[in-house]
């Protein structure tokens, strides 16, 4: 890593940000000391690490558990064919382009499904934590952990045209759970698979998450913390001050039920069966009807009144009235939980 204020070659790579007056030589030298963590590298993440390795920051630990599609290239901007071709994980292909892009940062590629198991452990060496994840339970976990060991974080959703953003700065505003008390009931929501996204609104909900990782990192937090929500299609954007809730069961009480396991859901490999049962934190009941409206354009779904089979290429998912969903095909736990996010939602 170069130090900013020691290399004339680093100052010239960023003369049009450090002249900015948000930023600052100062500033730019503070980026350059990060170490930024993306967890999640698909549309959100790999847009994000891009961003964020050609503005300086010192120290990227990409982590995904994932590997490229051709549809990903749609809308995950630092892929290209070739990526695909080679079926590499994103997190490694992320890391090769980037150290293409600069190659005076370090690029620390993870290729690993986040829990609660190894959260904090990739928590404790950065930062600042940057949101690319796909699911409501790892955003919830990512939450609980960036509570628990102090580490400000950038929350981002994008589904259809729009997206959310929020910078949740442990003990100076609210966190996640203090806005969403709750996650959404598994199979209540659409996801990307099934209702689509639109690139244009990944680069601007990507972008505001990287402004505001700039803000907390060169500069002291404002008070007014802000929850974002904008539709690029309809070129709207709404700001709303957001605060605390002082009866937040994870920042104000200090109970981190998603890093306890005790608000997790839980997979099991099922001997002999080639399959993987994912099993939601408390039982839900699917709406039938709605999901099957949903999956029925991306593969085949059957309804036998009991169960909802849907059927996508290798694989086929069994959802049950209780919410457990048997993935078939797979006996790979972080395959089939990606799975579940993707198809029937966290």
């Amino acid at each position: 890593m170069l130090a900013v204020n020691e290399n004339t070659h680093a100052e010239a790579r960023y003369a049009r940000q450090s002249v900015l007056d948000v930023i600052g030589q100062a500033g730019q030298q503070k980026l350059a000391e990060s170490t930024v963590l993306v967890i999640g590298c698909g549309a959100l993440g790999s847009t994000q690490a891009e961003l964020l390795a050609r503005a300086g920051i010192g120290k990227l630990i990409l982590v995904d558990r994932d590997v490229l599609e051709l549809h990903n290239l749609q809308r995950q901007l630092l892929f290209d064919e070739q990526d695909v071709r080679e079926r590499l994980p994103k997190a490694a292909a992320a890391a090769r382009r980037l150290k293409t892009v600069n190659s005076e940062i370090t690029i620390e590629a993870v290729v690993t499904d986040v829990t609660a198991t190894n959260i904090e452990e990739l928590l404790r060496p950065v930062d600042l934590v940057l949101d690319g994840t796909d699911n409501f339970e790892t955003r919830y976990l990512l939450n609980d952990a960036a509570i628990r060991t102090d580490k400000p974080w950038v929350y981002g959703g994008v589904l259809g045209t729009g997206g959310t953003v929020m910078a949740v700065h442990p003990g100076q505003g609210p966190c996640l759970r203090c806005i969403f008390p709750e996650p959404p009931d598994a199979g209540s929501l659409p996801t990307c698979e099934t209702q689509g996204v639109l690139n244009t609104a990944v680069a601007w909900v990507a972008a505001l998450q990287v402004t505001e990782a700039f803000k907390l990192l060169v500069s002291t937090p404002t008070v007014a913390f802000k929850l974002h929500a904008m539709d690029v299609w309809q070129g709207s954007m709404t700001s709303v001050t957001v605060k605390r809730s002082e009866d937040c069961i994870c920042c104000a009480r200090q109970r981190f039920e998603f890093l306890n396991a005790e608000r997790s859901s839980s997979s099991t490999v099922l001997c002999g069966r080639n399959a993987v049962q994912v099993t939601p934190e408390h039982e839900t009941i699917p709406d039938f009807a709605g999901l099957s409206e949903r999956l029925a354009p991306l593969g085949v779904v059957r309804v036998n009144g009991l169960v909802l089979e849907f059927t996508y290429g290798v694989h086929r998912l069994v959802v049950f009235p209780d919410g457990r969903v048997l993935v078939m095909g797979t006996t790979d736990i972080a395959e089939a939980r990606g799975l579940v996010a993707k198809y029937i939602g966290s």
